[in-house]
């Protein structure tokens, strides 16, 4: 018994000295898999793994050591958290201990203290002991890479799981890494060597007396010169080591005194990236240095940064230039000074302005742009720089602008001083006595009015911008100031139109100065807005028909420009509303244009009404109830129909108003939401007209029952409500819509509505994945076979597989998923082309347009992989006798020609034979679209073609007489194509 369980217990191991053998003496690699997975199994430990290596381990030949311990450590590399503590300790003084081996030896040495460093069995003190090992035993620059990298991952494995025992080797443990790095050249390994270095100074580990040797082991490498090799397998891009290096080299202050010489010598070089990197390097050191560290370079800096700025021929180095002066600057503001400390910021801004002011001054204006653009740069780091430049250049420009004359001469000028002015809206002041513009309050007021009159365009558009900045500063302007500014930009919306852009510019800042000077506006520009909106009632009453030019729809333009403000909007809004109640009871010639505008008035209004909840709310309340009650008395039918009755049900005035109505619910809150829910649903499915003003109709108001057409027509109002409202209240209505579907496409009179809802319901389904989709999507696919319904089921997939503009959108509310097409296709395809193998054969055309519709609306990548399966059906579907398929189909077919050639060749013959025939299709847009497929024929591989050319050439010479122009450019251009076919150089 005991000699059976001995020989049973030895079956195992027989085994697995079989698998050593097998990878040591047979250099085979498959059994080091299978030793691990047993080994993880728990099939053997890693004691017999040993064991069983014994001899092997212990072998005079260097390469059969190297080969067992390469077993070894792989076993270990996959089952490292198997390994108990005293495993540990002794494997790793076993490896330690190998580190003295051949050198053929210590690269599965490494591989096996690579695994052991990731134990966290590993006691402590273990980790110190490796690293000292490696650093004493291992000249790791003389490895090749693949076991430098492993050296670093051993380094970077401790480094985030044994900091405090490496952080007490002292500075030993940095030397000993910069020993392993010097030498570096792999772009691979230095990734992983700079991260380690920024870990070492982030972490606080000690460098002792090495910071200029870690500084020089890693700024040798600046600035980055890489470039990878084509199809690089590793991915690895100049860019990820120069952002590796810089964050190492921005990393500490303490590298500063190295790093600074450098980056000017660079700065200073002709080389435009080594300029590039160096000012961005120096940006990024701005963050973490101070004045102690930057004192003794400022001079040299400065005068680096400002010759690329006046001389460079790169705008790459002037912008990255001007970064590195705002961080300089913005480092020196952010300094705590002692008492009796020198304050960097006074003189390193007193040497710019010295080296920049007198180019402000110059008479041609050569270097006028660079010293102000460094001047802006040095302002806009913080509130002190910002007022020492400010009040040194204002006086200077506001001088320069009344010694030049000449129109462009003052723009340069005024820009300038507008870019100083945007400066001061970034700080803020507790004492507005203290804010440096005060002083210059007059003279900028006086400067912007006189550019507002200038006859120069330009001069005026900066003029404008000028004083929306100023308008800006809190309590900045008087109130004679403001009534001075709102007189100055009336007139300028009322500009002409040559001067359009003027005109935008003052609508626009008309509305940012409103939302800040309500009552000015309201008091000095609003009036003569209404005065201006009643001369044009007037004009209209005696037949003058506005252009889009006059003052008339200017003063549209700028009613909806200057309704920023809650205040405001309660005086605009009913203007506008009363213009067109105005329009509907008088004798005025009304045309749809002006309602066209009026509309896109109030729509403007309701954008500029979404940013503040009063004044949206107000807006829905007040405008669409108005704009519903003139529609529906528009409606009625009447003896005698008022003047905008016909003009309101023209399509293009109901596309307006519906762009209103759907601006003005989209923002509205889920409870106003449904507030209005209740009265204008209502409205249309019961008539009641309760809520409407001025609702003394003649007649009931009954779109859905047996109303006009024009009643019908008023449904896209609803439209644009419902589809605008947030989409909780929806989701309660869904299963109440499928229950009308499907009791609406039983026999009847309503099937057609049913089907119509059942389309938009699957659609809004279908965009957002909803999971009644599939059997929405279904049960339409079952509409193909209907005799009365199924010619419309086809087309609507064209519908589901589109994007809407006016409803439907994320605008509105709806979940669009942005791969709801490549889902519809997956999800639908195989059933669609099922059914149409079983569908009898007078339902067939129905499956092919509706598999058209979706394979020519879906991405081409998506549909490349699955054309051998779908191209024959593709194929049927040209023989269809409807127009509309032929013409997807041929739209599918054409890229698919120029991007899958190799699949497009295997049906060669049927493609030119079809193409041609529907050369002659009765339809223009078929003709046109098979003479483009023609064309595109010919980028097939040429012996492919070269069988068909006399044939092709013979019968398109018939389209060459086709009786429509576009027909016979086509053929040309696809006749000339086929003849040149394999001919030299084609």
């Amino acid at each position: 018994m005991a000699a059976a369980a001995a020989v049973e217990a030895a079956a195992p191991m027989g085994a697995l000295w079989g698998l050593v053998h097998d990878f040591v003496v047979g250099q085979q690699e498959g059994p080091a898999d299978q030793v691990a997975a047993d080994v993880k199994s728990g099939n053997y430990t890693v004691l017999q793994v040993v064991e069983a290596l014994g001899s092997s381990l212990e072998n005079p030949e260097p390469r059969t050591r190297a080969r067992a311990i390469q077993l070894l450590s792989q076993v270990l590399l996959h089952c490292h958290t198997l390994l108990l503590e005293k495993e540990v300790v002794h494997l790793i003084l076993f490896y330690e201990n190998r580190l003295k081996d051949h050198h053929l030896v210590i690269p599965s040495v490494l591989q096996g203290l690579k695994a052991l460093s990731l134990c966290v069995a590993l006691p402590p003190g273990l980790a110190v002991s490796v690293l000292k090992a490696i650093f004493q035993e291992v000249h790791v620059q003389s490895l090749p890479q693949v076991d430098r990298h492993t050296v670093y991952n051993i380094i970077t494995n401790f480094m985030r799981t044994r900091e405090e025992e490496l952080k007490s080797l002292g500075a030993d443990f940095t030397f000993g890494f910069i020993q392993v790095m010097d030498g570096e050249k792999d772009p691979r390994n230095l990734l992983v060597a700079f991260r380690i270095v920024h870990d070492l100074i982030s972490r606080d580990y000690s460098l002792g007396p090495f910071v200029e040797e870690l500084f020089e082991v890693t700024s040798c490498y600046f600035p980055i010169d890489f470039t990878p090799p084509p199809n690089d397998p590793h991915g690895i891009q100049r860019e990820d080591l120069i952002l590796s290096l810089r964050a190492v080299l921005a990393s500490t202050p303490r590298f500063a005194e190295f790093l600074l010489p450098l980056l000017i010598e660079k700065v200073d070089s002709e080389v435009l990236s080594a300029k590039l990197d160096s000012l961005q390097t120096l940006n990024a050191c701005c963050a973490v240095y101070g004045q102690k560290e930057l004192k003794d370079f400022l001079p040299s800096l400065w005068a680096s940064i400002r010759r690329e700025v006046f001389q460079t021929a790169s705008e790459r180095v002037e912008a990255e230039g001007l970064a590195a002066l705002h961080s300089l600057t913005a480092c020196l503001s952010r300094s705590v000074l002692r008492a009796d400390a020198e304050d960097l910021l006074d003189s390193f801004l007193s040497n710019i302005l010295q080296d920049c002011r007198h180019h402000l001054c110059e008479p041609d204006m050569k270097l006028v742009w660079p010293s102000a653009k460094l001047l802006q740069a040095a302002a806009g780091a913080s509130a002190r720089a910002c007022d020492s430049v400010t009040s040194n250049v204002l006086p200077l420009l506001l001088e320069q602008f009344h010694k030049h004359s000449q129109s462009s001469q003052r723009r340069t000028i005024l820009e300038m001083l507008l870019g100083f002015l945007k400066l001061q809206q970034k700080w803020s002041y507790e004492d507005k006595d203290q804010r440096p513009l005060n002083g210059f309050k007059d003279q900028l007021c006086s400067l912007v009015f006189m550019a507002l009159t200038d006859p120069s365009t330009q001069l005026q558009l900066v003029g404008i911008r000028t004083l929306t900045v100023l308008g800006a500063q809190p309590d900045l302007l008087s109130y004679e100031d403001l009534e001075l500014a709102v007189g100055h930009l009336y007139r300028l919306s009322f500009l002409k139109e040559d001067s359009q852009s003027c005109r935008v510019a003052a609508l626009e800042a008309s509305g940012t100065l409103a939302a800040l000077y309500p009552v000015a506006f309201s008091s000095h520009l609003v009036p003569k807005l209404a005065e201006e909106l009643r001369v044009g009632e007037s004009n209209l009453t005696n037949g003058d028909e506005p252009t889009q030019c006059s003052r008339h729809l200017c003063c549209l333009q700028a009613l909806s420009a200057v309704s920023t403000h809650p205040s405001i909007v309660k005086e605009t809004l009913p203007l506008l509303l009363q213009h067109l109640w105005q329009v509907n009871r008088g004798n005025m010639v009304a045309q749809s244009s002006d309602v066209i505008a009026v509309c896109q008035s109030l729509r403007q209004m309701a954008e500029k009404c979404q940013q503040d909840p009063e004044s949206c709310w107000y807006f829905h309340q007040t405008a669409i109830p108005c704009l519903l009650a003139l529609a529906v008395q528009a409606s009625m039918p009447e003896k005698e129909p008022s003047v905008l009755r016909k003009v309101l049900l023209e399509d293009e005035v109901l596309a307006a108003m519906v762009s209103v109505i759907g601006t003005a619910t989209t923002h509205l809150s889920p409870e106003l939401a449904a507030q209005s829910v209740t009265h204008i649903v209502p409205l249309f499915l019961d008539g009641n007209v309760s809520f409407l003003p001025e609702n003394s109709f003649p007649s009931r108001f009954q779109p859905f029952q047996d109303g006009s057409s024009g009643q019908r027509r008023l449904i896209a109002l609803l439209m644009a409500f419902v589809c605008s409202l947030p989409r909780n209240q929806l989701d309660e209505f869904l299963q109440l819509a499928v229950d009308k579907v499907e009791a609406g496409l039983g026999s009847g009179p309503c099937r057609s509505q049913a089907f119509t809802l059942l389309l938009w319901v699957t659609k809004a389904l279908v965009l957002r994945y909803h999971p009644l989709s599939s059997c929405l999507t279904a049960r339409l696919m079952g509409l193909l076979s209907d005799p009365e319904l199924g010619p419309a089921a086809a087309d609507g997939f064209s519908l589901l597989m589109s994007d809407c503009t006016d409803v439907l959108t994320r605008a509105g509310h709806a979940e669009v998923r942005i791969m709801f097409r490549q889902r519809f296709f997956t999800d639908n395809v195989p059933a669609l082309v099922q059914g149409f193998h079983a569908a009898p054969q007078d339902v067939k055309p129905n499956y092919l347009k509706g598999l058209s519709h979706v394979l020519n609306r879906l991405p081409k990548p998506v549909l490349l992989p699955e054309l051998p399966t779908l191209l024959s059906l593709l194929l049927e579907a040209l023989s269809c006798p409807d127009c509309v398929v032929q013409l997807s189909t041929l739209s599918c077919l054409q890229p698919l020609l120029l991007e899958a050639p190799q699949v497009m060749s295997l049906h060669v013959d049927t493609l030119v034979t079809k193409f041609l025939n529907l050369s002659s299709s009765p339809s223009m847009a078929v003709r046109i679209a098979a003479l483009q497929c023609m064309h595109a024929l010919t980028r097939l591989p040429t012996p492919v073609l070269l069988p068909y050319k006399p044939q092709v050439i013979r019968a398109l010479a018939k389209p060459l007489d086709d009786k429509k122009r576009l027909v016979r450019k086509e053929a040309v251009s696809a006749r000339g194509e086929w003849f040149l076919l394999g001919s030299p150089g084609s």
